[in-house]
């Protein structure tokens, strides 16, 4: 049976195999003894056990044929368990730390009895046990006053007292076992993989026995570096290549199972493998017995591989079976005098045919190293972990609030019991293993992918049809409009250039920045405005009302999105940064404007012109700024100067008249809406001689404006708050979009708008958000054609092709086609998966013992962190753990780190959803953070909600999933203080 992956997170890292300590597990026995002499070590309890509440989600049935009749539970402050003094010979670790003797006392249990000097071997003090709650006693009162038993070997018949005789009737003893009599047992609880953690232990030392037994340096200085050959990358294997690689010695893995390839690449490790493609991938994590043909292809590779490497480190185990001989006499015949053998299967027979298991040998002048006591050659970290483990087990066995009991319906600990009521338990059985793999599965996308592959005349041919096309356009336009026009979009398409060319440098942290610039200065739109105004005090038709909201409007969004960049930026800001001097930039802006109106003064000639042009050049430098961290802050800078030298030049153009100047400083001081008064402004203006160019232009700038205004108004909603998040399900088309008048068009245009962006789903507003601000560009392009005004076209192409490039990019991210962000949600709703399963919960003090106790962690955080403003007590968290030895990434993207072991989600929801990678999800395709492969993964949210996409996390509802409800920061705050109280 395997042990359900929230239960791995209690026992420690139980995929792989403890190659140590091959047929040990946590057992629940129960007394009186039955046939002791098949059975050593037995478990008496007299409670009915079952996960605890953070752990209910893993409970699965364990079918069993002779399963005794239920027993009560018995409440916590009814317990009394006790420790006891380890008597095996040379063994020095202790089952409980006072670490986790005071949250045994925290959980409520009544009496902790810790015989004295039962740590004195592990450097654990009497006096820390007094302090943490326990009550230290002599050895009969362990054995005849507790009810719970926790040990580390099983209990011994011989030595100072018979322990299985002094056991207390109906008490309970976990330990490990030695369970050599019986081959059925063996069998059925090596595959659980439980003792992981002495495993991780012994394949650490197992680097440092060989390193002091080898005649060199590992790491090269006068001679060439060593090479270590580890066999079998489970936790002891996996362990042994990272201590080797800090020793600086080159390292080789090799495993029958190909899943374990990445994690060994991981560490720095070169994996090396036989020819013939076999999986011996096992039940419960372990290896199989491979093929005739296999092993003879093993049997030449580990000979090549004697003769080139220094130290050999063994780790092979096959569940209830001796372990299989890799490394034969001749083999190591073969090895350099010198050379060194660790055989961490030892106690299983060993995997070297001249390992004597407990001893050290040399065989042909090759040290072989068997012992059988690796963990507790390093007591302290041994006991540690081993604490740690059988706490969180005792723990789980928890079927109400507070109470200790045995559920024989769970599987953990139907696998972990040899007797019950004075009846010998049969081993569950274990389930078949998992079919392997069928390799035309695999073979299908690369089928695919060939397909979709273009030859090269199908790219040519594509290259001159989009020429010729282009070609095409520009001779109709030519023909059907006259030289302004033409003019006009000679500026649109060299302003678009660079606009295209400016935004592929700009890195991705920077997107956001960037859509803020080229939202404020889309703001520009307003400046069409000024043509209709009237140039009185105040306006006195509506076409001047119009012209005076669009300033208006226009420039609140100006204002607005310069701010809102500024901030932006000084969020990347570090301490260590060069100072910086924006002030001087005003010299430029104040030269400029004083030079502008003191020769406008004299005569304008064609300063408006240039005016024009340094607002353009301004603009375009603004947008190219935004490529790299070292000039956005210069970037938003020159968008200032481009926009304020742009407005400046347009009030040039109308007339500095006392008038006009007081009604541009009534009025300025949204966006796209601008772009639809302007439109409609102009046409009513002079209806009466209008043409038809004219006629067009307006209709594209309120079609365009109108739309992105609406839309702006969904997309901000859909962000302000989930419950909008959801898309909503439009009609197929709307065949009224048709009309012909200005104002049916305003109507339409702004339900247009609102219907697009309502269905689309809330985690692709980004790419909406991009999309609107490329439509209010090409509004922006539509009234410089209207008012052939060059500073309107050349900053509207620039502001919509630089929008499309980067909406175009985002998609690309998500591996979502443009149309599918846009039109994707119009079509019928799929009717959404109905997730099954327990959400877990977890509390403060769990979840630092959880990153206390791990080796690596994994931090991924969202947007919520950012809300919580958590960010400062994370970082303190983060210093905290790396200072404790814990290895932590903080990721923010994916970047093939291996998720194997805690993984803390802060605040993010739809970044690490699973559902990202079902074809038929709303989210399909949006690159994800998949924390889900990791032992334990920790979410701190405030609820159950969904992210902005709506759609639900079954992350929430896996068995190794816990969730941490409340704020972030006073979570974050909470695990900072209990982080500080343990140092």
């Amino acid at each position: 049976m395997s042990v359900p992956r929230s239960l791995r997170s209690a026992l420690g890292p139980c995929r792989a195999v403890p190659s140590a300590y091959p047929g040990r597990s946590l057992l629940s026995i129960k007394r009186p003894v039955v046939q002791p002499r098949h059975l050593p070590f037995l478990i008496c309890s007299h409670e009915a056990l079952s996960l605890p509440s953070w752990a209910k989600a893993a409970k699965r049935n364990a079918s069993s044929s002779s399963s005794p009749s239920p027993v009560p539970v018995v409440p916590y402050s009814s317990l009394t368990v006790g420790v006891p003094r380890e008597t095996y010979p040379n063994e020095r670790r202790v089952a409980l730390t006072p670490q986790n003797v005071a949250l045994l006392r925290k959980k409520g249990i009544s009496r902790i009895l810790v015989e004295r000097g039962a740590g004195e071997a592990a450097q654990l003090l009497d006096q820390a046990y007094e302090q943490a709650g326990a009550t230290l006693v002599d050895r009969s009162a362990i054995w005849s006053e507790s009810n719970i038993v926790l040990k580390v070997r099983s209990p011994q018949q011989e030595g100072p007292i018979n322990e299985i005789e002094a056991l207390r009737q109906g008490s309970t003893v976990i330990s490990f076992l030695y369970p050599a009599q019986n081959r059925q047992l063996v069998e059925s609880i090596a595959s659980r993989g439980v003792t992981a953690s002495m495993a991780n232990i012994a394949g650490y030392k197992a680097v440092l026995e060989a390193s002091n037994q080898f005649g060199r340096f590992l790491t090269g200085q006068v001679t060439a570096a060593g090479k270590v050959l580890v066999i079998g990358a489970g936790v002891a294997g996996l362990s042994a290549i990272v201590s080797a690689r800090r020793l600086g010695a080159i390292v080789r893995g090799f495993d029958t199972r190909p899943a374990v390839r990445e994690q060994v690449q991981s560490l720095g490790a070169e994996f090396i493998e036989v020819d013939i493609q076999e999986d011996g991938s096992g039940q419960g994590g372990y290896a199989k017995e491979m093929s005739k043909e296999f092993i003879e292809a093993e049997m030449k590779l580990f000979m090549e591989q004697c003769r080139e490497v220094d130290i050999i480190i063994t780790t092979a185990l096959i569940p209830g079976k001796p372990a299989p001989k890799l490394i034969t006499k001749e083999m190591i015949a073969a090895m350099k005098p010198g050379s060194v053998i660790v055989d961490l299967a030892a106690e299983a027979g060993g995997n070297c045919e001249a390992t004597v298991p407990g001893q050290l040998t040399s065989y042909k002048d090759v040290t072989v190293i068997g012992y059988t006591d690796f963990p507790s050659r390093l007591p302290t970290q041994s006991s540690t972990l081993y604490s740690n483990n059988v706490t969180k087990y005792l723990l789980s066995m928890a079927p109400q609030e507070k109470s200790f009991g045995i559920d024989l319906n769970d599987e953990v600990v139907r696998g972990s019991i040899v007797t019950l009521n004075g009846e010998i338990l049969p081993p569950a059985p274990r389930p078949a293993p998992s079919p392997t793999p069928k390799v035309e599965a695999a073979a299908t996308p690369a089928k695919e992918k060939a397909q979709l592959a273009l030859t090269p005349w199908q790219k040519a041919t594509r290259d001159v049809t989009t020429v010729t096309a282009g070609l095409g356009t520009a001779l109709a336009l030519g023909k059907a409009t006259g030289p302004i026009f033409m003019s006009n979009m000679m500026t649109f398409g060299l302003a678009g250039l660079v606009g295209y060319r400016a935004v592929w440098g700009v890195a991705p942290s920077l997107h956001s920045p960037l859509m803020s610039v080229t939202n404020a200065i889309s703001g520009m739109v307003g400046i069409g405005g000024f043509f209709i105004m009237g140039g009185g005090y105040i306006p006195s038709t509506i076409p001047e009302y119009l012209g005076a909201a669009s300033v208006l409007l226009a420039f609140m969004n100006v204002s607005g999105g310069f701010v809102v960049t500024k901030r932006m930026l000084d969020m990347f800001k570090r301490p260590t940064d060069p100072p910086e001097y924006p002030w001087l930039y005003a010299i430029p802006g104040l030269l400029f404007g004083g030079g502008f109106l003191a020769a406008a003064s004299t005569g304008m000639a064609g300063l408006v012109q240039a005016g024009y042009l340094v607002s353009s050049l301004l603009c375009m430098a603004s947008i190219s700024g935004l490529a790299s961290q070292q000039t956005a802050r210069r970037g938003n800078i020159l968008g200032i100067l481009g926009v304020v030298s742009g407005i400046l030049a347009s009030l040039a153009a109308v007339g500095f008249s006392h008038e006009v100047l007081t009604q541009f400083g009534a009025v300025a001081g949204v966006g796209a809406v601008a772009a639809v008064l302007t439109s409609i402004g102009s046409v009513l203006t002079d209806i009466a001689h209008i043409s038809t160019l004219h006629m067009v232009t307006a209709y594209l700038g309120v079609l365009i404006g109108g739309v992105t205004f609406t839309g702006s108004i969904v997309a901000f909603m859909k962000l302000a708050g989930p419950t909008m998040s959801a898309f909503v399900s439009m009609a197929p088309a709307n065949p009224v979009i048709a009309a012909t008048c200005l104002g049916a068009n305003t109507a339409l245009s702004f339900l247009k708008g609102y219907t697009t962006t309502a269905a689309i789903g809330g985690a692709d507003m980004p790419v909406v958000i991009t999309v609107l601000n490329a439509y209010s560009g090409f509004a922006l392009v539509a009234e410089g054609l209207m008012l052939n005004n060059p500073l309107l076209t050349s900053v509207g192409s620039l502001i919509g092709v630089s929008g499309s490039i980067l909406s175009y990019i985002m998609c690309v991210a998500m591996n979502r086609s443009l149309t599918n962000v846009l039109f994707g949600g119009i079509a019928a709703p799929q009717q959404a998966k109905k997730i099954e399963g327990q959400v877990t919960q977890t509390t403060v003090d769990d979840t630092v013992e959880a990153l206390s106790n791990a080796e690596n962690v994994i931090i991924i955080v969202g947007y919520g962190m950012a809300v919580a403003k958590a960010q400062y007590a994370l970082a303190e968290i983060t210093h905290m753990l790396r200072a404790k030895g814990i290895n932590c990434n903080v990721l923010l993207a994916e970047a093939s780190v291996p998720y194997d072991n805690v993984t803390l989600v802060i605040g993010a929801n739809d970044t690490v959803n699973p559902s990202a990678l079902e074809p038929d999800s709303p989210i399909s395709g949006m690159p994800v953070l998949q924390a889900w492969k990791s032992k334990e993964v920790i979410v701190m949210k405030r609820g159950m909600s969904s992210g902005y996409a709506d759609v639900p996390n079954p992350m929430f509802y896996m068995p190794g999933t816990r969730m941490l409800f409340g704020d972030a920061k006073t979570s974050c705050d909470a695990i900072k203080a209990s982080l500080e109280a343990r140092k």
